[in-house]
């Protein structure tokens, strides 16, 4: 992504490509925090510890090749509850890459997400849990937030929830102070803001300031963070 794009996504944008989720419509003191390029050995881990702390729910758009090298780790993330999104499997830039072998890469991936969502719910059907099953999640996030109308529609077509955002916390580039990425979400979330952060390493300084900060400032004002789900192709809240 260039700098040029703004940490608060605008309206006219929104309305541009009105197929894609860029927040939840809701008058609820809700927040949908979700991290891209994970899941990241001892930074993954960290933020699920600390959503923990507040009770949070997040989405994590996985990039496929990472679940292959940590697959505990994105275990843990299905068993702390939160949601799986497809970031491609290996954060393939769409206006630079063909659609057929772009849509390859993300269907892989969902392959992987499937199998270890299905394992863990037949896991907890053999425990009698009753935590619901996700297996039908199908969300989407394209790497850098770009690529080429082909391919969403291509992916749409296949039953992809295509996830944008209503707030970038800009973590990931070391030329943004902590405070100024702090202030990015603290400026533009409201309810049912769709927050962008990166569970990676390159971002892992902004992160490790700000997530905590976060989710204290917000819980103090009432609000509840979950995550994105999906049932028969609607998000749900």
């Amino acid at each position: 992504m260039m700098k040029i794009i703004p940490a608060k996504t605008p309206d006219f944008v929104k309305t541009m490509f009105p197929s894609f989720i860029w927040n939840i419509d809701t008058k609820n003191k809700v927040l949908y925090l979700t991290f891209d390029d994970g899941p990241t050995p001892d930074i993954t881990d960290w933020v699920i510890s600390t959503l923990q702390e507040y009770n949070a729910k997040a989405t994590f758009f996985c990039i496929g090749k990472n679940i292959t090298k940590h697959p505990k780790l994105f275990q843990q993330i299905i068993a702390n509850g939160h949601s799986i999104g497809n970031h491609t499997y290996n954060h393939l830039k769409g206006w630079k890459t063909k659609t057929k072998a772009y849509i390859e890469s993300v269907e892989k991936t969902q392959q992987l997400i499937d199998t270890y969502d299905q394992n863990h719910n037949a896991e907890n059907i053999d425990r009698n849990s009753n935590q619901a099953s996700r297996s039908n999640v199908r969300l989407f996030r394209p790497p850098y937030g770009k690529f080429k109308p082909k391919q969403s529609n291509k992916l749409q077509a296949l039953g992809y929830q295509i996830i944008l955002w209503d707030v970038l916390s800009y973590d990931w580039d070391a030329s943004v102070s902590q405070k100024t990425c702090l202030k990015n979400i603290t400026s533009s979330a409201k309810e049912g803001s769709i927050i962008v952060f990166h569970d990676s390493i390159k971002a892992s300084r902004n992160l490790k300031y700000v997530l905590p900060k976060v989710l204290k400032y917000y819980s103090q004002r009432g609000f509840r963070f979950k995550n994105l789900n999906t049932s028969q192709n609607t998000i749900t809240l």
